[in-house]
């Protein structure tokens, strides 16, 4: 069995598997965050498990990009570079700018993203300077491609203007949770996801992949039941919540 037969078996699981998730996690919202509660197992900090799950993924593609034949390829230079300006942030910046008294990460919760984030990181890494065939230099002018990065921009864009956010909210030292109506929260509950959701769309659009795709899908599946948990919470948990506010969509969902 060659390594071509062994990525394309491990793309369908990953789907199928995808799939089950996003049905699971509309039951059961993963214990980290407001979500945190007692009978998952060991936890630590969520700053140390926010780096050893998150790490995987910058490390896992870059690995596997340059053990590619088109490591060199302007293309995929560019594509490594998107993915490592996401992640280096999400692992290495990220957790640090968290205010407030620290939550515990259960570590059955951080093995299951730290697979999650090596599986990703070589699917695509691998796909990006091996199992395209290299990109030619015209795919730069592609529409997909411009459409693509666009989104990765404007999601990334998202993704650290909902963080400034949250992070406004808290002064150092102070717990619990607040009412955002700051950017985008004026509109959803959870704009750093739709930011994810839209960085990975990007993905899949700019890199014309089915491993792109199957990334795109499993955030969807992922934050999408999560945002619906969130939007529940902050509901249940606050009188005044504005009403018109939707949980990922702004005025639709």
């Amino acid at each position: 069995m060659n390594e071509s037969t062994i990525y394309n078996s491990l793309l369908i699981t990953w789907f199928v598997i995808a799939a089950i998730v996003f049905v699971v996690l509309f039951f059961i919202a993963a214990p980290y965050g407001r979500h945190t509660r007692k009978g998952w197992g060991y936890a630590v900090g969520n700053k140390l498990g926010w780096v050893l799950m998150e790490a995987a993924s910058p490390i896992a593609f870059a690995v596997f990009f340059f053990m590619g034949e088109w490591r060199s390829n302007p293309v995929a230079i560019i594509f490594l570079v998107l993915w490592e300006l996401h992640y280096v942030h999400r692992a290495f910046i990220y957790p640090f700018s968290l205010r407030g008294i620290a939550h515990r990460m259960p570590l059955s919760i951080i093995s299951f993203g730290l697979l999650f984030n090596l599986m990703n990181g070589y699917l695509n890494g691998r796909y990006v300077s091996y199992f395209s065939g290299g990109y030619a230099n015209s795919w730069l002018t592609d529409p997909r491609f411009i459409i693509g990065v666009a989104l990765f921009i404007t999601g990334y864009i998202i993704n650290r203007q909902a963080d400034l956010a949250l992070r406004e909210l808290r002064k150092s030292g102070e717990s619990g949770y607040k009412i955002s109506n700051h950017r985008l929260y004026r509109w959803v509950s959870s704009p750093n996801y739709l930011g994810e959701i839209t960085i990975w769309v990007g993905w899949a659009i700019a890199t014309w992949s089915i491993a792109g795709l199957a990334f795109a899908f499993w955030t969807v599946a992922n934050l999408m039941p999560r945002a619906r948990a969130n939007h529940t919470w902050y509901r249940e948990t606050f009188d005044d919540y504005p009403q018109e506010r939707k949980a990922l969509i702004p005025k639709v969902w």
